[in-house]
């Protein structure tokens, strides 16, 4: 039915020994959107859409894709589910081309294979066997097979991962047309910008629950707090600096720091003020709004995993 959820999950569960890896998942997909999956590593996302693929077997709830269980279903689904794999999934002693012919063949009607490959820069590298690709090109590959088939529904793990800035705004416009022929769009991705373009609906996993959901733009309003972004000298005492604005600082890398909060003029003076008293220079000092990373490490922490 066209007015029904492409994906519909009723909580999901799913366990590895005794430990509950995905804990009582809901998550729907509707067509004609693109749905982002977040989650920090080890949070069950990929655990989630394995078993929505039917690559694993849920131990509670129930997984329905388009309708059908992915499971006792899988040869009915088949014709009309896309899977990219980050890695894994496509035979490395053939060249691209043939690999790519040989998925299309198994479809009634296939995409034009010269305008996707035209689409995704394969011809370049058409003539190369699958072993011999960069990490960048198996993703344009592994893209390439699991939208050949003209699917009702497509799952995208990591689909830009490895990529040029070329390659990436490429896929993008191709997930935008898929999206707009009615496509449900089921995208996993570590990229919040990725996801902040393409997303019309986000789900934030960790810990193997639901903690967010919602559109970009609802996540992000939340808060009239605003964000500010200076490059300066790396290894400065963030907690000093924020005690002295009263704000949380973190450094998310070398000499990059974020001051998160209710950030004022006063703020702006009290930072370069403290950093000219320590003879940091100031290469770059931006506010903004906060973003979907900025709403993403405030849900799931900012520690390493």
């Amino acid at each position: 039915m066209p007015d029904s959820p492409a994906l519909e999950i009723s909580g999901l569960v799913k366990r590895y020994g005794s430990r509950a890896v995905v804990d009582g998942i809901d998550l729907v997909a509707q067509p004609g959107q693109v749905t982002a999956v977040l989650g920090s590593n080890g949070a069950g996302k990929t655990t989630t859409i394995e078993c929505c693929e039917g690559l694993r077997e849920p131990d509670a709830g129930t997984v329905r894709v388009l309708g059908l269980d992915p499971l006792t279903d899988a040869r009915t689904l088949r014709p009309r589910v896309g899977v990219m794999l980050q890695d894994g999934g496509l035979p490395t002693g053939v060249k691209a081309r043939e690999m790519l012919a040989h998925v299309a063949r198994m479809y009634a009607d296939p995409r034009d294979l010269g305008e996707l490959s035209e689409r995704l820069g394969l011809d370049a590298f058409g003539g190369t066997t699958v072993r011999r690709l960069s990490g960048g090109q198996r993703q344009r590959l592994a893209l390439a097979a699991a939208v050949v088939g003209k699917p009702d529904l497509v799952f995208l793990d990591e689909p830009s991962a490895g990529m040029d800035p070329q390659s990436r705004h490429a896929v993008w416009d191709l997930v935008r047309e898929l999206r707009a022929e009615g496509v449900a769009v089921v995208l996993t991705t570590h990229l919040m910008d990725e996801a902040e373009d393409l997303a019309d609906h986000v789900v934030v996993i960790d810990h193997g629950a639901v903690i967010a959901r919602g559109s970009v733009a609802s996540l992000v309003a939340g808060s009239q707090d605003r964000t500010l972004r200076v490059a300066t000298t790396p290894g400065l005492p963030v907690d000093a600096l924020g005690a002295a604005l009263h704000l949380t600082v973190t450094e998310s890398s070398a000499g990059e720091y974020t001051v998160t909060g209710p950030v004022s003029p006063t703020t702006v003076a009290t930072l370069t003020a403290w950093l000219a008293e320590r003879d940091a220079l100031v290469t770059r000092l931006t506010v903004g709004r906060r973003t979907l990373e900025d709403v993403f490490l405030d849900l799931t922490g900012r520690s390493l995993r």
